[in-house]
């Protein structure tokens, strides 16, 4: 018999596509997912189990099923929950459902292994962070507020729960911010606004990962069996490079709108109010001061390598949902021209062309 595998968070699409992609792993006999409503997107022939991690009900699904492996990815980075609800429903999802979750798996001796979906923004975002920060750098400036506590909150949580249970092997997987057909993400739908407000004076480095990438790195992360192996730990994942946000908008075809930050605040709150994206403290501070995390932990020890770089990612992104007012290629020619025409700016054949590298990011940041 293979292992019982439980996914949460499976009515959002890539809960979902992670769920038909580790049901056809070999050790895998069964795949059961869970979620509060039915999911859009099919699930192959995983079961589904209705149920609200929230409530202690969910330790009756683990003992039921005898779980090896729990996959949580029911942590919501956007402002409304799949069944409806605002910040008040996401913050309870995100942090009172990860207790329960994780008070069930104590109380189940058979859950081997867990594996939880985090985020890289549980290092912030500020003025004098490090160029790059690895696994061990601790965060400058906490987050105040948003998904990005949530986060911190749920991080601190599995480690009180790895001490309590040292024999099931846990894994933290740090995203960047996800990009693809799947996404639901605050900086997506930043993305995909027709013109794009920025911070004047900052150009905020970022990096991505693609959804592909992401179901990827969750199947590394649950496909070994046994305990305390080495696959066990905390790993940052995002997609080699970084971009600037200038040139995220070039390559988006999308014009941006330096602002000042307090116009921008009051802007992003008026933009939050009406829903079209979610400007909260922290993704303002991103926009300001940007962030970029290693992976070579990832590569080492996980064995994962991005299929996607951030600047494919951005790319794919942009073929999914479409390029925005300007041409890219016409809106680089003509930054590059009015650039050339800036005293002591160097021409356009001598600025890189793509994105930097993490040991660039390092020696230059």
């Amino acid at each position: 018999m293979g292992k019982v595998v439980l996914v949460t968070g499976v009515g959002r699409p890539l809960g979902a596509r992670f769920v038909r992609r580790v049901r056809r792993e070999p050790g895998v006999s069964r795949v059961i997912g869970v979620d509060t409503h039915p999911p859009a997107d099919p699930l192959g022939d995983a079961e589904f189990v209705r149920a609200d991690i929230r409530q202690p009900a969910i330790g009756k699904v683990l003992a039921e099923h005898a779980v090896h492996t729990v996959v949580h990815m029911d942590l919501h980075g956007t402002g409304l929950t799949p069944g409806g609800g605002g910040r008040g429903a996401v913050k309870e999802t995100n942090v009172i459902g990860a207790m329960q979750l994780l008070g069930a798996c104590q109380q189940t001796p058979t859950v081997g292994r867990l594996v939880i979906k985090s985020t890289t923004s549980v290092y912030g975002s500020a003025p004098r962070d490090p160029a790059v920060f690895d696994e061990a750098t601790p965060a400058r400036s906490l987050p105040g507020g948003g998904f990005a506590k949530d986060a911190v909150e749920v991080e601190g949580y599995v480690r009180g729960f790895a001490r309590r249970r040292p024999d099931v092997a846990v894994t933290v997987l740090r995203f960047a911010h996800i990009l693809g057909p799947a996404a639901e993400s605050p900086l997506a739908a930043y993305f995909s606004l027709p013109v794009l407000p920025t911070v004047l004076g900052y150009d905020p480095r970022l990096q991505f990962v693609h959804d592909d990438d992401v179901v990827e790195a969750l199947r590394l992360a649950a496909a070994e069996p046994g305990v305390g192996t080495l696959r066990a730990g905390t790993f940052n994942i995002a997609g080699d490079g970084v971009l600037p946000l200038s040139q995220c908008a070039r390559r988006l075809g999308r014009p941006t709108v330096p602002t000042l930050l307090p116009a921008i605040r009051w802007g992003g709150g008026a933009l939050r109010a009406v829903g079209l994206t979610d400007f909260s403290p922290e993704q303002l501070r991103l926009l300001t001061h940007g962030r970029v995390v290693a992976t070579g932990h990832a590569r080492d020890v996980l064995g994962f390598t991005p299929l996607r770089t951030s600047a494919e990612t951005l790319e794919a992104f942009a073929e999914n949902h479409g390029l925005g007012l300007l041409p890219p290629a016409a809106l680089s020619r003509a930054v590059d021209r009015v650039a050339g025409l800036l005293p002591g700016k160097p021409a356009p054949s001598a600025r890189a062309a793509g994105a930097g590298s993490e040991e660039e990011v390092r020696r230059d940041g």
